[in-house]
């Protein structure tokens, strides 16, 4: 459920139901942008830490709870699962599957549905194999439609490339940490609008960034060479190996 609302600051204080949490923006000096979003109803640990340290970014105070009706922290809330999802869109090496075949179309439809609860899939891709040659799909209504065939029906079992959204508390530490940098910069944007304070969160955003990246290719083992689907097939020169000839 999705509302919007437009409110003087000369009115009465915001006061948030239990079903919806404040995600909006300051627009201008008099109007405040609000959508409201059901917040879930257990929150780990972690993300209530996250959630604090956006919070310290702005001079907030920290809370021990994840409340509704606290507008700054349901903001917060939502800013940093925006910035998760973006991130984790660009695709990396831990939420990234190559040739993953545990999709199959409904014996009586034919439709493949992709899943609608945690870990929910960003991006689905037909692996370049010969089987999937004459196939080309995209997500549409939360099932993998064929574009070439123009059907949601597929005859089989298709090899797919995914791109994962893992919870926050599920990455690896310094992926999470770049997250909750750019949520911090983000948040600090929308609450404060302080272009000094902006711009050293933002220096923080790069400097977990450039951590991200160099754990990335650490990971991926990529080289000069490419990187193609999750497998490093160059064999560099080994000075010794000539003397075994």
């Amino acid at each position: 459920m999705l509302r919007t609302l437009h409110l003087q600051r000369s009115v009465q204080p915001i006061r948030l139901t239990p079903d919806f949490v404040y995600t909006g923006t300051l627009r201008s000096p008099f109007f405040l942008s609000i959508h409201m979003t059901v917040l879930p109803n257990i929150i780990p640990l972690f993300i209530r830490d996250a959630v604090n340290e956006m919070l310290g970014a702005v001079g907030q105070a920290p809370v021990n709870t994840l409340e509704q009706s606290n507008p700054d922290v349901a903001l917060a809330y939502a800013t940093l699962m925006t910035v998760s999802r973006e991130v984790q869109a660009e695709g990396w090496t831990f939420n990234k599957e190559y040739h993953y075949d545990k999709l199959k179309p409904d014996a009586v439809t034919k439709h493949i549905t992709l899943p609608t609860v945690s870990p929910l899939m960003l991006q689905v891709d037909l692996s370049n194999n010969h089987k999937n040659t004459t196939y080309d799909s995209v997500i549409r209504e939360g099932k993998l439609y064929d574009r070439e065939h123009h059907t949601f029906e597929w005859d089989y079992d298709p090899l797919l490339d995914i791109t994962w959204l893992f919870d926050l508390e599920d990455l690896p530490r310094p992926i999470s940490d770049h997250i909750i940098a750019r949520a911090c910069a983000v948040f600090a944007s929308r609450i404060v609008g302080d272009q000094t304070q902006y711009q050293i969160l933002i220096q923080k955003d790069a400097q977990t960034r450039a951590l991200a990246l160099e754990y990335e290719c650490s990971q991926g083992d990529y080289t000069f060479f490419g990187h193609p689907e999750g497998g490093d097939f160059y064999t560099s020169y080994q000075p010794y190996n000539a003397l075994l000839r």
